[in-house]
């Protein structure tokens, strides 16, 4: 049976990387007063807020379990000429049981609905390519080309920020067995957050998803992934220039099993007009 790979599986859980920004306070007028510092960098839950204009990110982030496996990936994000339109990529790799390599590559488009004022949240639905870059022979992609919704909601309450997602994964002719067999896999995912400025350039974070991944047997069936994560995040200003790291301890459970991992963030946002 072919498995789809973590980054694609937990999708926006690890992906991570997929689409964090971090925005520096004040430059987008539409956001509501006393804007944090820093935003749209949380690890494993999607922020709402695209990225300003003329401005780009690149962000790393790093996973390793206790078992010894180990899981990272590398996303850049640019503006479409407003925050309205953004495109990006992310590209996962991973290593575990002496195979390691590329996973499949995520294709990112987000539109920015609502942006959020004093009473209504932000909202930025992201629909996303799913390659099959990853070798399917050694599990590291599911070997056909799909997609992946999620829709990001944020709402900052004076010094906590609430962030909620809700998507799925979408792999059509998985193959699922060793005569050629072929299935659907749907695989959906919700995830929450909770952000807390502890001062203007710390803050701690509080993250929870919950994945019910299609495992592609000949009656369909989930193996459900449920994951804690307690951590941290700071950063540095520089004039136009914004770097972010953290880290965070996620302690998970799948099927009755638990595992407990540690992530390391790294962030660098610059502009490029």
């Amino acid at each position: 049976m072919t498995r789809q790979p973590a980054a694609v599986t937990l999708g926006i859980v690890l992906c991570a990387a997929g689409t964090a920004l971090a925005q520096t306070p004040g430059t987008d007028p539409a956001r509501t007063p006393g804007t944090f510092e820093i935003t749209d960098n949380s690890f494993l839950v999607e922020e709402s807020f695209n990225q300003e204009a003329g401005v780009f990110q690149n962000i790393f982030m790093w996973t390793r379990s206790r078992t010894g496996g180990w899981e990272g990936s590398f996303t850049q994000e640019w503006p479409l000429g407003s925050m309205t339109h953004q495109f990006s990529y992310t590209i996962p790799f991973s290593g575990a049981e002496g195979v390691r390599g590329i996973n499949d590559v995520l294709i990112n488009y987000r539109y920015q609905l609502l942006t959020e004022t004093e009473t209504r949240p932000a909202l930025a639905p992201r629909l996303s390519a799913v390659l099959p870059t990853g070798r399917e022979a050694d599990r590291l992609g599911a070997g056909v080309f799909g997609l992946q919704v999620n829709v990001p909601v944020s709402k900052q309450f004076g010094d906590l920020y609430v962030h909620a997602n809700g998507g799925f994964t979408w792999l059509p002719s998985v193959d699922v067995s060793a005569d050629g067999a072929t299935r659907t896999l749907t695989s959906p995912f919700v995830a929450a957050g909770g952000i807390w400025r502890a001062a203007p350039m710390l803050h701690l974070m509080l993250e929870a998803v919950a994945s019910f991944d299609d495992t592609g047997g000949a009656a369909p069936a989930r193996a459900r992934t449920v994951t804690i994560s307690p951590g941290f995040r700071t950063g540095w200003n520089f004039g136009e220039r914004q770097v972010v790291v953290g880290a965070a301890v996620p302690l998970s459970r799948v099927e009755g099993r638990g595992d407990l991992g540690v992530i390391t963030y790294f962030s660098y946002e610059l502009p490029f007009r």
